[in-house]
C-alpha cells in the first residue's frame, strides 16, 4: 500500500472537501496500475447487486477479473464518499439522513457507470478493462465504508442515555455529579425549595449553622448538675475513661453471643460483670450524660424501652432497638474530626454546579421496567428516562409516600422495614454576648439519661455567640410535640440551671426531622435480630432503578459520607448498566480513564475546635 493512501487516511475527511463549484466525483481516467501486480490470483464473480442500491443501476459484469488495482484509485473513491456522505450527516435531520446517504450511493455509482462507459480515444481495450476491474474494489470498498460510516454516524448522533435521580441530598447530588462527568444526560427532582437534603445551612444569624448534619468533635466538656454547680473536671474525666472500658467490654459480649442483643443488654451484662464500673451519686449521672451522648450515636427512639436490668437500676433510656453488630461495622475515617466554620452549602453548591435540578418536585409515583423509568411528580407532570436513582430517606420508604410500580418484591419491603429510623434535633440559639465557659461543650447531668441535655459551643469554632442544644432519640420526637417557643423555653430552663442569669436569645432555630415529611427521621440504625445481609438486600436494584442515601451504606450509615459513597456507588451501577445496553465500549473505555474522585472546588475551612 503506498505511502499516499496512508497518510490520505490519516487525514481528516473535511480536508478531502473540494471546491464548491467542482463536481465531487473526479472526471478522466483512472490512474495507471502499478507496475509489477500481474500475478494471478483466484479470479472471482462480481456481483450484481449493492445494499441500499437498485439492481438496474449496476451492470452485471460476466467474465472473471482479478484483484488487480491502483492504491490512488481506491483514495479517489475514499475522498468521494467521505465528502458527500459527510456532507449528508451534518446538514440533514436524523430520519433523512439514512435515505440521503442511499441516494448518495446510487448517484455516485451511476456515475462512475457513466465513465466506465464513455468513449474516450485515449483509453484502449486493456485500460477499459482496468476499470471493470476497479468496479469490483470499488463494490467491495462500499460495503467496508459503508458498515464503517454508518456506525460513526450512528455513535455522533446517538442520543446520551439519560437517568433520573429522585432527591436532592449529598447523596444525590454526588450520584448527579458522577453522571454528569460521565456525560450522561441527569434530572435530579428535589421536593424542597433548596438542595442538601437533612444537610441543611442557615445564614439567618448573619453566620452559617448547620441545622442538620455537621462534623463535630467533643473533647473537652463543661458539665453541671441540676443545682448549677459545675461538675469537676477529674470526676467528668474519669467517667469518661470508665465509659470507655463499658464500650470496650461490650464488644466482648457482642462477640460471645451468636444471638444478636441490644446495646442495653450489653452494657447491663457488662455491669454485671464488672462492679467496679459502676457508679454512684454525682458520677452516676455523669454516667448517664455519657450514654445519652450514644443515645446521639444511634438516633434510636425506642417508643417502649425494654424495663432496665437490676443491675444497672438508674440506667438511662438507652434504645433498647439499637443492635450491639452496629458497632462491630463501624469504619471511623481517619483525619480527626471538625466543625464546618462556612457550614456544609459550600460542598454541596460545589457538587451541584452545572446540574439540572428541579426544585419543589415531589416525586409521587415512580414506574420501572421495560427498558425505561417514568416518574410522576405531585403537579401531574410526567418524566422519562433509561433508568433512575432513588435517594429519598428511609424513612420516606417506609411510609409508602412514593408508589413504586412493580411493587417492591418481599425481600426488599422486608429490608426497607428492618432497618431502623432514629431522630436527632437542634435549637440553635444566638445571644448578643458569650456567658458560658470556652469549652467545646457544655452539659447537664441528671439521674436519667433523659433529662440530660449538652450544647454545642459554636462561638469556640467560628466566633460566633451562638449555642445548639441538641437531642436525640425519644427526647427528640417529644420536643417535636411542642411549638417553637415552647421548646424554646424548655431549654432555657436547661440552659439556666447552669447560667442562672443567661438571657433570653436574640434569634432561635428549631428543627423537626422526625415529622418533616421529606424526611420522616434523621438517620438509619442496626435493628437488633436483623439478617446482616440487610444493607445487601436494600442496596440491591431493581432492574434499572438504583438505591443511594446514608441507609445503603454498610459502614458508614447515618453519616454524610456514608451517604456521598452510597451515591457514588449507585451512579457507577447505574452507569455501567447503561453502558451495558448501549454497547458503548469506547464510552466505557473513556469513563474508566477520568479520575473518580470528586474533587472540593472550594476551600473549606474545618475547625478542629
Amino acid at each position: 500500500m503506498s505511502n499516499e493512501f496512508l497518510d490520505a487516511r490519516r487525514r481528516p475527511w473535511r480536508d478531502c472537501l473540494p471546491p464548491p463549484s467542482h463536481h465531487p466525483w473526479p472526471i478522466g481516467a483512472p490512474a495507471r496500475p502499478v507496475e509489477g501486480h500481474r500475478a494471478k490470483r483466484k479470479p472471482f464473480e462480481v456481483k450484481s447487486t449493492l445494499i441500499g442500491v437498485e439492481s438496474s443501476l449496476v451492470r452485471p459484469v460476466s467474465k472473471q477479473i482479478s484483484h488487480s488495482h491502483s492504491p490512488r484509485w481506491r483514495l479517489t473513491v475514499g475522498r468521494a464518499f467521505s465528502t458527500r456522505l459527510g456532507r449528508v450527516s451534518d446538514e440533514l435531520p436524523r430520519k433523512k439522513r439514512r435515505f440521503a446517504v442511499l441516494r448518495e450511493i446510487r448517484h455516485h455509482f451511476a456515475r462512475f457507470l457513466q465513465l466506465r462507459d464513455r468513449p474516450n480515444p485515449s483509453f484502449s481495450l486493456k485500460s477499459k478493462s482496468r476499470v471493470g476491474s476497479s468496479l469490483a474494489i470499488f463494490n467491495s470498498f462500499i460495503i467496508d465504508f459503508l458498515s464503517t460510516f454508518a456506525s460513526h454516524i450512528e455513535r455522533q448522533h446517538r442520543s446520551p442515555p439519560t437517568v433520573i435521580v429522585i432527591g436532592g441530598g449529598i447523596s444525590g447530588i454526588a450520584a448527579a455529579r458522577i453522571l454528569h462527568n460521565a456525560s450522561i444526560k441527569v434530572l435530579l427532582l428535589e421536593s424542597r425549595d433548596r438542595v442538601g437534603g437533612r444537610i441543611h445551612t442557615d445564614y439567618s444569624f448573619g453566620c452559617p449553622v448547620d441545622m442538620g448534619a455537621s462534623w463535630q468533635v467533643h473533647t473537652y466538656y463543661a458539665l453541671f448538675g441540676m443545682d448549677g454547680c459545675q461538675v469537676p473536671q477529674q470526676m467528668v474525666i474519669e467517667v469518661g475513661e470508665a465509659f470507655k472500658r463499658i464500650l470496650k467490654e461490650t464488644e466482648k459480649v457482642r462477640d460471645e453471643n451468636s444471638d444478636d442483643i441490644s446495646v442495653l443488654q450489653a452494657i447491663s451484662i457488662v455491669l454485671e460483670r464488672h462492679p467496679e464500673l459502676r457508679q454512684e451519686g454525682l458520677a452516676q449521672e455523669v454516667l448517664q450524660w455519657y450514654i445519652c451522648r450514644m443515645e446521639a450515636w444511634f438516633a434510636a427512639s425506642p417508643r417502649h424501652p425494654l424495663p432496665p436490668p437490676h443491675a444497672c437500676d438508674n440506667a438511662c433510656p438507652l434504645s433498647a432497638h439499637a443492635s450491639i453488630k452496629c458497632r462491630r461495622k463501624e469504619h471511623v475515617l481517619s483525619g480527626g474530626h471538625g466543625l464546618m466554620v462556612q457550614g456544609y452549602y459550600p460542598v454541596i453548591k460545589a457538587l451541584a454546579k452545572d446540574i439540572d435540578i428541579r426544585l419543589n418536585h415531589r416525586v409521587m409515583k415512580v414506574s420501572y421496567g421495560c427498558g425505561k423509568v417514568m416518574v410522576t411528580v405531585e403537579d401531574g407532570r410526567h418524566f422519562i428516562a433509561d433508568a433512575a436513582i432513588t435517594t429519598v430517606p428511609l424513612g420516606v420508604l417506609k411510609a409508602n409516600l412514593i408508589e413504586f410500580e412493580p411493587k417492591f418484591p418481599e425481600w426488599k419491603v422486608s429490608a426497607i422495614s428492618d432497618l431502623g429510623v432514629g431522630n436527632e434535633n437542634k435549637i440553635a440559639l444566638h445571644f448578643n454576648n458569650v456567658f458560658w465557659p470556652n469549652v467545646e461543650l457544655v452539659g447537664i447531668v441528671a439521674p436519667s439519661s433523659y433529662a440530660c441535655g449538652y450544647f454545642l459551643n459554636l462561638h469556640k469554632a467560628t466566633g460566633h455567640p451562638v449555642l445548639i442544644y441538641m437531642a436525640a432519640g425519644r427526647f427528640a420526637y417529644d420536643l417535636e410535640n411542642l411549638s417553637d417557643e415552647s421548646a424554646v423555653d424548655f431549654v432555657m430552663v436547661q440552659l439556666r440551671k447552669m447560667f442562672p442569669h443567661a438571657p433570653e436569645p436574640v434569634q432561635y432555630l428549631v428543627s423537626r426531622w422526625g415529622t418533616d415529611p421529606n424526611s420522616l427521621g434523621c438517620y438509619s440504625y442496626d435493628a437488633v435480630g436483623k439478617p446482616e445481609d440487610l444493607y445487601d438486600r436494600l442496596r440491591a436494584p431493581l432492574g434499572n432503578l438504583f438505591f443511594g442515601g446514608e441507609a445503603v451504606s454498610l459502614e458508614n450509615q447515618g453519616s454524610v459520607h456514608g451517604a456521598y459513597s452510597a451515591g457514588v456507588m449507585a451512579a457507577k451501577n447505574c452507569r455501567r448498566l447503561l453502558m451495558e445496553r448501549l454497547g458503548s465500549l469506547e464510552m466505557v473505555q473513556l469513563i474508566s480513564m477520568r479520575d473518580e474522585v470528586l474533587e472540593a472546588t472550594v476551600p473549606l475551612q474545618i475547625s478542629r475546635m
